[in-house]
Order: structure tokens, then C-alpha cells, then sequence
């Protein structure tokens, strides 16, 4: 943004990168080189934020993202999915989901007991993250109530970029990030859960902390080994002390 499509958010919309990037890893620090998946046509504007869930029903992996597209002349954007078993070869992307009276972004699908909960960010009615739920991956997502309660006191417009991990005591952490301030108060702010089930959450400030201001991100559960391979590689072949 900062040296091309003229800060117009409408310009990166139409002609940001139509690309997904893909590295492959074995122990999470030898990495493969960049490799570039396109899917879909010139047709999709820029491919947003995008996230994967694994579906078991199928046996395969559903890749998730937003885009705005021609066909409504890249005005608001929808939730559209891919299907792939290897990561190379992609299904023609579908809907996955679509809101008649905003467009939606920031889309992020959990699984618990059997049951797939899609958290994505509606630009309005309301500017807010609502939850939807669906016995398939894949959809159809319905909307739950329950968690437009739990948002009602979140101010609107101000938070994006939901993401979610179950904690040890099976309860379930949501992670929203906060924009609505410049510079150092911006980042991550925590609500729980004891289960998607319910779409209960509660602001939980007071048992989280962040050494800064974490953004827009995807949580990965690692082993305590990949905690510790990963802590003691060598980064500095990366750039990195």
C-alpha cells in the first residue's frame, strides 16, 4: 500500500495479488521455497486473509479467504473456498459464504465435536465479527444469536482478523484485534469461550498478556518438541539473531 495502488483501498480491491503463497515444512524450520498457487480467474479481485481448516468428513483440506469480484463490479467482498488433499491441485473456488446486506472478510472455521464454526468480520449490519455454525466444512453456515449478544457491548468498526484456539481446559480463547487506536494500543484482545457451542464469550483482558502488540495472525497449537526445536534453530541463515 505504501508505494503502489495509490493508497486506494478500492485499487488493491480490484488489482491486488490474485495469488496464494505456499512453503512446505517437515519440522517447521526447514522451509521450502516460496511457491505461487493461483486459483480462480482475473475475474477475483485480491485474495484476502486467507486460512485453512482440515475437513475430516471428506479427508481433505478447505482453503477459506475474501474477495471482492466482477461479477458485482468488486464491490462488496464474499467468503469463497478451495478444496485440495496435496496443496497443488485446487478445486474451483465456490461461496462459502456471503451476507446480502454487507460484505464480509476475515473469515477463520473451527471444529468441535463435529460441528464447524465460521467467525468472519461483517463491514457492516453490523461493523462487527459474527459466528455462524454448520454441520459441514463446507457449509451452509447459519448465523448464532448467541454471539451477537456476547459483541453487543464491542464497539462497531473497530475490531478484525478473529482467530481462535482451544485452551487445556477445553474452554476456547478468541482473539480479536483491536485497530481502533494509532500506533502502540492497537493488537490483539481476548474473549472466552467454554465452548463454540454456546457463542458465549467474555472479554478477558485480565488473564492475557502479549509482549506487543500482536496483529492479524493464526494461532498454530505446536508440540512442546516443536516448541523446543523451533527455540534453539539456528535462525541467522534466515536473517535473523
Amino acid at each position: 500500500m505504501r508505494n503502489q495502488y495509490h493508497n486506494s483501498w478500492d485499487e488493491i480491491g480490484r488489482n491486488g495479488s490474485k495469488y496464494f503463497s505456499v512453503w512446505e515444512s517437515e519440522d517447521l524450520v526447514n522451509w521450502s521455497d516460496q511457491r505461487l498457487v493461483k486459483i480462480g480467474d482475473d475475474d477475483f479481485g485480491c485474495l484476502w486473509a486467507p486460512d485453512l481448516i482440515y475437513d475430516k468428513e471428506n479427508g481433505e483440506y478447505v482453503l477459506h479467504w475474501s474477495s471482492s469480484h466482477a461479477a458485482n463490479d468488486y464491490g462488496p467482498k464474499k467468503i469463497y473456498y478451495s478444496t485440495t488433499k496435496n496443496f497443488v491441485h485446487f478445486s474451483a473456488p465456490q461461496v462459502l459464504y456471503e451476507k446480502e446486506d454487507s460484505g464480509v472478510i476475515d473469515s477463520a472455521i473451527y471444529e468441535e465435536n463435529g460441528v464447524y464454526y465460521l467467525f468472519v468480520k461483517s463491514e457492516s449490519n453490523p461493523a462487527k465479527i459474527i459466528l455462524l455454525r454448520s454441520d459441514h466444512a463446507a457449509g451452509p453456515y447459519v448465523r448464532m444469536e448467541s454471539f451477537d449478544e456476547s459483541m453487543k457491548d464491542v464497539e462497531s468498526g473497530l475490531y478484525e482478523a478473529p482467530t481462535a484456539v482451544q485452551l487445556d481446559d477445553s474452554r476456547w480463547c478468541l482473539f480479536l484485534d483491536y485497530y481502533g487506536v494509532p500506533g502502540a494500543g492497537q493488537g490483539y484482545v481476548p474473549f472466552v469461550a467454554d465452548s463454540l457451542a454456546s457463542g458465549k464469550f467474555v472479554r478477558s483482558d485480565a488473564f492475557f498478556s502479549f509482549p506487543y502488540g500482536y496483529k492479524h495472525g493464526t494461532i498454530l497449537p505446536i508440540t512442546e518438541e516443536d516448541y523446543e526445536r523451533i527455540k534453539n534453530h539456528d535462525w541467522s541463515d534466515h536473517g535473523y539473531q
